[in-house]
């Protein structure tokens, strides 16, 4: 689409919007998933995407019994719709174990933050721009730096106005659960290089198993470790590259990458809250030693293990050791 080295226009985003088709059914594989939760949480729309205001609704999944003594919990999945586990890891989390956390926890789930990605198996959403570099649209750009924010999107906006409306003056924890898979480097590298008129950057290594990314100043390093430990009991870790990296980025301990700037600095749905941890996950799905369930239970797994060390971690500051 559209001329080499020539930054997309409108009618370039629009040719390359058009011929994407629709090749799952947010409706039945999401939407009705979401509805069955009802009777045991709270279940609301935040907001609707212009492409079809009917039928792409995106949705939250509230613990109920909120209250101002517990930590507050943020989950959100499917921010890149095409991946697959991050959405049904997320309602995996909800249909079996969100409950047992509830009674120390607030959690806030946003099971499938793009749904029309969802649908159309894209990263970007329908507007081509890509939702997980759009929640801090007013970001710096640093040329030559692996990530940089884009424009704002109607998914993130829709996400800012519901952490608006709950005004949570401080957030726990974040996970944004993602993938890293084939397709990131045959489809869509090639494709943000076409759109933004620069050449296809060289062909990358992608990590063949599980990963976690840190952000500067936060790289708490007991916190991850009890991440990739639960993980491992469910798929393997990715072995670092020759050079000690992971996507480019460099490995600050086992399965655990740090990226240039702060989630917040970058538009990461990451950085949209204040919380004390965050992080997002990276599930490779095309290895042939997983299976979708092994994905999605090690999205679970990774949940399970950060609230049980927050809880950990509460217990000690109440009860400190004598010792």
């Amino acid at each position: 689409i559209g001329t080499p080295g020539v930054a997309w226009g409108v009618a370039e985003k629009a040719e390359w919007r058009d011929s994407r088709t629709i090749q799952r059914s947010y409706q039945d594989e999401v939407v009705t998933k979401i509805h069955a939760l009802s009777d045991r949480f709270q279940v609301a729309s935040y907001g609707t995407l212009s492409q079809d205001p009917e039928k792409y609704v995106m949705y939250s999944v509230k613990t109920k019994n909120w209250s101002s003594d517990k930590p507050c919990v943020l989950i959100t999945g499917g921010v890149h719709g095409y991946e697959t586990s991050g959405v049904q890891g997320a309602l995996l989390f909800l249909q079996t174990q969100a409950e047992a956390f509830s009674e120390h926890f607030n959690i806030l789930v946003c099971p499938c933050v793009s749904p029309w990605g969802y649908e159309t198996i894209q990263r970007w959403n329908a507007a081509a721009v890509d939702p997980n570099r759009s929640c801090n649209p007013d970001g710096e750009i640093v040329k030559g730096r692996s990530f940089n924010p884009e424009a704002a999107t109607e998914e993130s906006r829709a996400l800012l106005d519901l952490f608006k409306e709950l005004d949570i003056p401080q957030w726990s924890l974040h996970i944004d659960l993602h993938e890293t898979t084939d397709t990131d480097d045959t489809e869509f590298r090639p494709a943000k290089a076409a759109r933004d008129g620069v050449q296809e950057p060289p062909n990358e290594d992608i990590p063949d198993g599980f990963y976690l990314v840190a952000q500067p100043g936060k790289t708490q390093p007991e916190f991850f470790s009890k991440l990739i430990e639960a993980v491992r009991q469910v798929t393997h870790i990715a072995p670092t590259d020759p050079d000690g990296n992971l996507i480019g980025e460099p490995v600050i301990q086992e399965g655990v990458i740090l990226i240039p700037a702060t989630f917040q600095d970058l538009g990461l749905c990451a950085g949209m809250t204040n919380a004390e941890y965050a992080t997002l996950t990276e599930v490779y799905p095309d290895s042939p030693n997983a299976t979708d369930d092994i994905c999605n239970q090690a999205q679970v797994a990774c949940i399970v293990a950060a609230l049980q060390h927050i809880q950990t971690t509460l217990k000690a500051d109440i009860c400190p050791s004598k010792e």
